[in-house]
């Protein structure tokens, strides 16, 4: 089935961040521990909500969108980022940050194809919720029906099927039916 809007994942789909997450989930940890916050043994993406919940989450944005952005700039441009242009409009939602995302597009010369971009903290809300992925796909002038989610991990599924958007991963999308 070929559908009238194309959002793909950033990170494992087009491009690949170079980001170590390990060192990336120290700094955070140690963000939260130097306010006094404990931490408990959690992982990064649970750091990122106990911050919010504990007045941090400023901090903790900051220090995991500057591990982003620099591995932006380093990284590796992955199979589908070849297969644009595009003869439907395409929008990128990430877990990663905006800034990061942007810079990513811009790094391998793919801004040009991509139109609306959300990131985690474009609306305050992260993959699984559906928000990001349904302003993109509102963005497009689509719908949920008529879109398509690329992705590359469980949360991309899982935000496809709250949206109303089919899902494909990003291993095995045919991409040719929808190049201009």
């Amino acid at each position: 089935m070929t559908h009238d809007a194309v959002v793909y994942d950033l990170d494992g789909t087009l491009v690949e961040l170079a980001v170590d997450w390990g060192a990336v989930a120290a700094a955070v940890d140690d963000a939260l521990t130097d306010r006094g916050v404990t931490t408990e043994g959690r992982g990064l993406w649970d750091m990122l909500q106990l911050s919010g919940e504990t007045g941090h989450r400023d901090v903790v944005e900051e220090t995991i969108t500057r591990f982003e952005r620099d591995g932006a700039r380093e990284s590796t441009r992955l199979a589908l980022a070849d297969g644009f242009p595009h003869d439907v409009p395409v929008g990128v939602c990430s877990l990663n940050a905006e800034a990061a995302v942007r810079e990513a597009l811009d790094v391998h010369e793919l801004g040009r194809y991509v139109g609306p971009v959300v990131g985690r903290d474009t609306y305050g809300s992260a993959k699984p919720d559906p928000e990001g992925l349904l302003a993109v796909v509102d963005q497009l002038d689509a719908t949920p029906e008529q879109t398509v989610f690329v992705g590359d991990s469980e949360r991309d599924a899982e935000t496809a099927r709250r949206a109303g958007t089919a899902f494909e991963w990003a291993r095995s999308f045919d991409q040719r039916r929808y190049r201009a």
